[in-house]
């Protein structure tokens, strides 16, 4: 009997397309002999088509395992996996807190460094900026991005005052809270986990973006970036990586897959976490997948062992009692 896979994905976020493209590459390699794939699209709007999922238990007798493909706010932020919680769903990817956590970049930031991990410093913008406080934190150019989004959007780099000024005006578009961090000059590297208890980190890749940053034309757009994969490191910084990489998994509490992302200093030789996507991108270019498929994992068997998870870690749930 097949299972009944239900693919969410659009959404409100500003990565809305994106999340059209990793879903239509996740359906077409769902294998059609193992699963009936049931469609949940949400407008720019947040109207669900053909209907939405109803958030109690036992009235969605149609679906086995959901699988949201819902990139950024309204997705990938905790609030959609409320949902699924709810209706007592099993689903692909992190739980409640560990989805809202990995999606504000402060609280990443918290969380890991009260692990003893290695984070970018940055300070936090809420209200109108004192540009003179945050010049005199960092050097120029620094990065400027809203605390809660994806895909690099409203993620700016600013050289000057001028630019700094713009840069927070346009990433509070995006969120109340904006950081700005120190810019670092080395390696952009991204490491994919996958796991529930006892989770595995890929091997590595590296970044080399077409442009000043890997943002988000240059992610999904010019089709210009190469990528290194194994990335050009020792085997012991790979090692480090791969290490840091569960450890921020863990400190925030993912289960089922997260992507973690790097930074590598030249000057130091020191690695920082950037951030972890929840929902990593799942085109046919993403690099979540890519990883998994160089560690001998190709996509197909990538997504059942996602779904197998899921469907674990529902057990697990489903075990517990929530009253005396």
């Amino acid at each position: 009997m097949k299972l009944s896979v239900a693919v969410l994905y659009g959404g409100r976020s500003g990565e809305h397309e994106v999340s059209i493209r990793s879903a239509e590459s996740i359906m077409n390699a769902l294998d059609p002999e193992r699963y009936k794939i049931i469609q949940y699209f949400i407008s720019k709007e947040g109207i669900w088509r053909p209907r939405p999922i109803v958030p109690e238990p036992g009235r969605n007798p149609e679906i086995d395992v959901v699988f949201p493909v819902l990139h950024g706010t309204f997705g990938e932020d905790g609030t959609m996996q409320g949902l699924l919680e709810l209706a007592e769903l099993a689903y692909v990817g992190p739980g409640v807190l560990a989805s809202a956590a990995a999606m504000d970049k402060e609280m990443t930031k918290r969380l890991c460094r009260e692990a003893g991990l290695p984070v970018v410093e940055y300070v936090m913008v809420n209200g109108p900026p004192e540009l003179e406080q945050i010049e005199k934190s960092f050097p120029y150019p620094m990065f400027v991005k809203p605390a809660n989004l994806g895909s690099s959007v409203g993620i700016s780099k600013a050289k000057n005052r001028e630019e700094l000024k713009a840069a927070i005006e346009n990433a509070a578009q995006y969120d109340r809270k904006v950081i700005v961090e120190r810019t670092i000059v080395g390696q952009e590297l991204e490491c994919s986990v996958l796991g529930n208890e006892d989770p595995k980190a890929s091997i590595p890749c590296e970044i080399l973006p077409s442009r000043d940053f890997y943002d988000y034309d240059d992610k999904y757009i010019l089709n210009k970036t190469e990528f290194l994969l194994p990335p050009n490191l020792t085997d012991e910084q790979i090692a480090e990586l791969q290490r840091t990489a569960i450890g921020c998994y863990r400190a925030l509490g993912c289960e089922g897959m997260s992507r973690v992302d790097f930074l590598l200093e030249h000057s130091t030789g020191k690695l920082y976490i950037n951030e972890i996507n929840t929902i990593p991108g799942f085109t046919s270019i993403s690099m979540y997948p890519k990883m998994w498929e160089r560690c001998g994992l190709p996509y197909g068997m990538l997504l059942d062992r996602l779904i197998e998870l899921a469907l674990e870690r529902h057990k697990a749930k489903r075990a517990l009692r929530y009253t005396r």
